[in-house]
């Protein structure tokens, strides 16, 4: 089915509008680049100052082409972008790239100049891209519109091509968006496309995302974002991207913004500045890379690997010590380096001299490699089933000699079963990349993203996309009387999410003293009290809170005791009484919250409970509202899970209890995003398995009118 963008990347005809003969500077250079990357398609040169550019017409407007035009590339002082566009229009020009800088960059009125931009993509239909954009590269349409020196073109130069598949770059930043193109070129990874999206006053990151995994051509995505502007398609291009499995690698920058807002719960004073976006990413599997050369290998194993069916890895070596720290690194990601049972080893031995090692990691030695062992032993471990991947460590330096013959590499390489991840210890000469991207083998020069990309290929395999929350789980109610109030007590609270319909302890809010008799009838011993009030958040530095009460004699004090408490060291505070609630059995203490992000709305997060919250930050996010099976997802990668799960002989914890009312306060919080800013139930014990959750404490922030 065809792409709206499809005549974007792949145009039939470009104008240069601003072009120039002066190469060396950037108008004159992007009808270089085109040329030289062999462009088939029709290019018209525009500029009044020139007759005619390297042999083609030059045009004095746009509208002296007369002929339709699939791309303008627009390189002019910002102040005539604005007319250049309005003419683009006039003339039907379908798509344009704006390379031109100085706009919302600079705030003022080069920031109005970008809002009629955006104006005119919306009031036109033609697609903009940028302004402060670098332009895009596609590969295999052979169009560089760019003035990026990553593309150009060396005389007699070879590209070095070690990948079927490819891999496409979507960037908000162009410098960077190129350098990982020129990075994943030099590796042997095969490119479809790069783009800048630069200001993003019309097409985005989302939508250049969008068309990525629907591209036929491409088979891995890596993202460089800043921030998400376009976000319903971001989010549906993610969306599809999980449902058909491509990978998407993400590096995601801004996260060391030091401003966590202040707020009345730990679950928004927690969040961090790019939890909303980790939440997204792990929603939709996207592999999560802090690092250029590691995302690129990542990327470089995912586009010369199959996925893996488990998490055992052979590690094959001609160096002992080599084969060790492999080991190491596979084993600190999590990986297994089992040993291989007698028979295995029996086959290996004889392809290695008596000083070898063949128990994993294995060591045929440099002789090994001349008897043609390391060979063998790559392809016994790609048809053995006692291990799932092969990281193949050895030295690559030499400019004559290779390990290998490309006549017996390559068809393993091209049937290969499993992962076969080389990595060379010494930097590997251009003959031996060359020789070996002709059997279909990049070679890795860092150890630790070998490791990692191993790990992230494991777990793109097993990532599954999380059921869609299921919305009969919470009774649709009119809250909207309970959110009246500039802010809530616990008391208030837990009255709203009681109405909202999720399961909380028989409680009972007493103004006047005259009321305990009734309430400790109604709530029985042991019991606890707390002060109420919608202006004291922390109740306990106030000494408003009593436990294990068992006694009505203490009940009665405890209430003087708590009522003066407050009127003494908050006499400001509105106070409602005390709340008297049954003393709840032993859990383990969990933390269940929301909160409102500006850019993707309500999160749900789960942590660690109880005083320890802030202290250990143990937490998970994701975008609210959840299914109860990502829930559970999101219980099991909390490094608390064991605390769950039985942990030394301790009974396991209603973990399908507590997994529901996190998707059932996931999607109050999806309901409730236009009234309430955060959510807190702390803690929440979950009790052993069959027993349920008590919501001990909990808080509802209403948003600021």
């Amino acid at each position: 089915m065809p792409h709206p963008l499809d005549s974007f990347f792949a145009p039939e005809s470009i104008a240069l509008i601003g072009a120039s003969r002066d190469q060396e500077k950037i108008p004159g250079r992007l009808l270089s680049m085109l040329r030289k990357n062999g462009y088939p398609g029709k290019i018209y040169p525009v500029n009044p100052n020139y007759p005619d550019i390297d042999g083609l017409k030059c045009h004095s407007t746009i509208a002296e082409v007369d002929a339709p035009i699939d791309l303008a590339v627009i390189i002019i002082p910002a102040r005539a972008v604005v007319g250049a566009l309005e003419e683009c229009a006039a003339a039907a020009v379908r798509n344009c790239v704006i390379i031109s800088s100085g706009f919302a960059e600079e705030g003022g009125d080069s920031a109005a100049m970008q809002d009629r931009i955006a104006e005119i993509a919306r009031r036109t239909g033609m697609r903009i891209s940028g302004p402060n954009a670098e332009g895009f590269m596609s590969e295999v349409q052979k169009v560089a519109a760019t003035f990026s020196p990553t593309v150009d073109v060396k005389p007699g130069h070879v590209p070095l091509v070690a990948t079927r598949k490819r891999i496409a770059v979507v960037a908000q930043s162009g410098g960077i968006g190129f350098a990982i193109k020129h990075r994943a070129k030099a590796l042997g990874v095969a490119v479809s496309y790069c783009v800048s999206a630069g200001n993003e006053s019309d097409l985005g990151a989302g939508e250049f995302l969008d068309y990525m995994v629907q591209d036929a051509s491409t088979d891995v995505i890596l993202l460089f974002i800043e921030g998400i502007r376009d976000v319903d398609k971001f989010l549906t291009a993610a969306r599809r991207a999980a449902e058909v499995g491509k990978p998407v690698i993400v590096t995601k920058v801004g996260r060391s913004n030091a401003g966590l807002r202040a707020a009345a719960s730990h679950t928004a004073s927690m969040a961090g500045w790019s939890a909303a976006y980790d939440a997204v990413f792990a929603r939709y599997g996207f592999i999560v890379s802090n690092d250029m050369d590691e995302a690129v290998a990542i990327a470089a194993v995912l586009a010369s690997n199959p996925l893996p069916k488990g998490d055992r890895v052979a590690v094959l070596t001609v160096s002992g010590g080599a084969g060790i720290w492999g080991a190491d690194t596979v084993s600190t990601q999590g990986l297994q380096v089992p040993a291989l049972s007698e028979a295995v080893q029996a086959q290996i031995k004889r392809w290695m001299p008596s000083y070898g090692a063949s128990g994993n990691p294995v060591d045929v030695t440099a002789q090994g490699v001349t008897s043609g062992g390391l060979q063998k032993s790559i392809e016994l471990f790609d048809a053995s089933d006692e291990v799932d991947a092969t990281l193949v460590v050895l030295s690559l330096s030499s400019e004559t000699r290779m390990p290998f013959k490309e006549a017996e590499l390559a068809p393993v390489i091209a049937r290969q079963n499993k992962p076969i991840v080389f990595y060379s210890y010494t930097l590997p000469s251009d003959f031996a990349r060359r020789e070996l991207a002709n059997s279909g083998v990049v070679i890795l020069t860092g150890l630790t993203h070998a490791g990692v990309a191993m790990r992230r290929l494991l777990d793109h395999a097993r990532f599954r996309q999380a059921a869609e929350a299921d919305r009969a789980l919470l009774p649709v109610r009119d809250l909207s009387a309970h959110l009246e109030a500039p802010a809530l007590s616990e008391a208030d609270s837990k009255a709203l999410l009681r109405d909202a319909g999720i399961a909380l302890p028989d409680e009972a809010l007493i103004a006047e003293r005259d009321g305990l008799d009734a309430a400790i009838a109604k709530v029985g011993f042991p019991l606890v009290m707390k002060i109420q009030s919608p202006d004291i958040g922390h109740k306990s530095e106030i000494g408003g809170v009593r436990i294990n009460i068992t006694a009505k004699g203490e009940a009665f004090t405890a209430w003087r005791e708590l009522m003066e408490n407050a009127q003494r060291l908050r006499p400001e505070a509105k106070i409602q009484g005390v709340l008297v609630a049954p003393m709840a059995k032993k859990g383990v203490e969990i933390i269940v919250g929301t909160m409102i992000d500006a850019t993707f709305g309500p999160l749900v997060m789960v942590g660690l409970g109880g005083v320890a919250t802030e202290l250990f930050r143990d937490v998970v996010y994701r975008p609210a509202p959840v299914g109860v099976a990502e829930a559970t997802a999101m219980l099991d990668e909390l490094k608390a899970t064991a605390l769950l799960r039985g942990f030394r002989g301790a009974p396991k914890a209603d973990v399908a209890a507590l997994s529901t009312l996190i998707a059932q306060v996931s999607l109050l919080a999806d309901r409730l995003r236009d009234s309430v800013a955060d959510i807190e139930l702390n803690p929440v014990l979950a009790h052993p398995e069959g027993r349920g959750t008590t919501i001990v404490d909990a808080l509802v922030v209403p948003k600021k009118r």
